[in-house]
């Protein structure tokens, strides 16, 4: 599913569509725009225009238009975006692994007849014309030890006592980290994923080397599902630390994977 490391790439791919004019624009239905984009007002907003820029703030892509609005693309479980026929990814771990252009939910063409695709089989990605980038926490490729102290305070949203994990993968709080990520993230820092009670500085400290050096590590292998313990993620799996077998819950909402033996 892409996360953060996916979106990076979506957002490289993206630069191949900058300075190039829009003749049309296609979106599936008002259904898959956010905030009142609608497929006249996506058209209105883009033809005629380029984009200017690619740029990524967590899991959310954002293209600014030349005297326009922003454009922002959330890619859900299995969003992929296609430029000129390429793809940012050979599959995703969720996906189907194909391009079908039945799964085509929105088109952007350029004059020079290129290209722009939104692929996206299980439809829960979306558009949005000016999104709130404001509502975003801190990047997690960027995010500091005080963001991570930050992101981890008292919960208002989720209540006081939020899990670790609900608050890592709270958006608002550090953008970008997703279900795989942070269980591999968890996992490395030895801490227990579903653990409500405040950490020590030390453990702070542990939590944000794990997080950016299991971002560094996942990217070079190639995203988000490159993890140690992705292949154990599974009931009966087993913990490739230690050999224990894994407690697996909801936490947060999501499906989560832990080590009883050295997750404390």
């Amino acid at each position: 599913m892409p996360e953060i490391l996916e979106v990076e790439r979506y957002r490289a791919l993206a630069e191949k569509a900058l300075h190039r004019p829009i003749t049309k624009v296609w979106m599936i239905d008002a259904r898959y725009g956010r905030g009142g984009t609608t497929p006249v007002r996506l058209r209105a907003a883009l033809v005629g225009r380029q984009f200017t820029e690619a740029r990524r703030r967590g899991k959310l892509m954002l293209l600014d238009i030349e005297e326009g609005p922003t454009f922002g693309v959330r890619f859900g479980m299995t969003g992929g975006l296609v430029v000129d026929g390429q793809q940012a990814l050979d599959r995703l771990r969720y996906g189907p692994g194909v391009f079908e252009d039945k799964w085509v939910r929105a088109r952007v063409q350029f004059a020079d007849g290129g290209a722009l695709q939104l692929h996206d089989p299980r439809r829960f990605g979306s558009l949005e014309l000016a999104p709130d980038e404001q509502r975003l926490g801190p990047d997690a490729l960027m995010a500091t030890l005080a963001d991570v102290r930050s992101a981890l305070g008292t919960s208002t949203r989720a209540g006081p006592v939020a899990p670790l994990k609900a608050r890592l993968m709270d958006q608002e709080r550090i953008a970008g980290v997703g279900n795989l990520l942070a269980d591999e993230i968890f996992w490395r820092a030895g801490l227990d994923p579903g653990r409500r009670t405040p950490l020590d500085d030390d453990e702070l400290r542990t939590l944000h080397r794990a997080l950016r050096s299991t971002l560094r590590l996942l990217d070079r292998r190639g995203g988000s599902h490159m993890g140690d313990l992705m292949e154990e993620r599974q009931p009966g799996g087993h913990c490739p630390r230690d050999g224990a077998e894994l407690l697996h819950a909801q936490v947060g909402g999501r499906t989560t994977y832990w080590c009883p033996v050295h997750q404390h």
